[in-house]
């Protein structure tokens, strides 16, 4: 791919390292490109990545995620999203892995990730962890990607009931995460309704975007704290996204802030031109 410095789609992006004084072990990289010289379709790449909790050096982990993520999607001249983003998680696991076992002071670390690939104005994800990709379209917001957490799996099989989720001891469990010792499986569905079944979710890839839509990318130290409705009612009520997002910050620091906070919003512009 060419790097492009012209995005064309609008970016809004906030960090915070929370209200507990902790190191912020949250990164993120949002990158634009061309397709190539002979196809100069535009494409728009945005990585979030979350130290892992209770790992040593999660803030190298999420960093060398992102930088090896871009640096694999940027290098390729793949015409096939959802291999290509399969390939980029799986060479930053190997890169997070190699580190670890070389440095005593870096054994164990890992880090979550989120990606959303937009090609043109089609969406791609994949992801691992808790970290998560929202689609706000039409006054509805969608969770696009599912939790790797043991709470996640037991609100799956029906163990525990949504009400007890949010405050479940066990919900920083995380199940899958880059850095693992096993073999990873980066998650490359894209729900856009809870009832889907895998193979739904797997075809949803390349999700058309439209005029006004918004994709946002935010780590658990926003959605431990506020809650999905609250988010949508946010942006319903505030037109302006830095000073939204700033209020979604600003909210989960007020319940307790115990996480560092990320968000990264792509919104689509209203007078784009699209081709069905």
């Amino acid at each position: 791919m060419i790097p492009n410095p012209e995005k064309h789609i609008d970016v809004h992006y906030l960090t915070d390292p929370g209200s507990k004084g902790r190191v912020n072990e949250d990164k993120f990289k949002i990158s634009s490109f061309e397709m190539s010289a002979k196809d100069p379709a535009p494409v728009l790449l945005a990585v979030i990545a979350d130290g892992v909790g209770g790992h040593q050096a999660g803030e190298i982990a999420a960093e060398i995620a992102i930088e090896t993520i871009e640096r694999i999607i940027a290098e390729s001249e793949s015409e096939e999203p959802v291999w290509l983003l399969k390939s980029a998680l799986l060479e930053a696991n190997h890169a997070i892995t190699n580190r670890s076992e070389n440095e005593d002071d870096k054994k164990g670390m890992g880090s979550t990730i989120a990606c959303g690939l937009i090609l043109d104005y089609s969406l791609y994800i994949a992801s691992m962890g808790d970290s998560r990709i929202y689609l706000i379209r039409d006054g509805i917001i969608t969770q696009l990607t599912r939790d790797h957490t043991w709470v996640q799996e037991a609100l799956d099989t029906g163990v525990i009931k949504d009400e007890e989720a949010r405050n479940h001891p066990r919900r920083h469990l995380i199940r899958s995460f880059l850095g693992s010792s096993e073999p990873i499986n980066p998650d490359l569905r894209l729900f856009l309704s809870k009832k889907e079944s895998d193979e739904q979710a797997k075809a949803n890839q390349g999700l058309p975007l439209i005029p006004q839509d918004k994709v946002l990318l935010c780590t658990d130290g926003l959605t431990d704290l506020v809650t999905d409705e609250e988010i949508l009612n946010v942006f319903q009520k505030t037109a302006d996204i830095d000073n939204a997002l700033q209020q979604l910050v600003d909210l989960a620091n007020q319940r307790g802030g115990h996480d560092n906070i990320t968000t990264v919003l792509l919104k689509i512009r209203g007078e784009e031109l699209f081709l069905t």
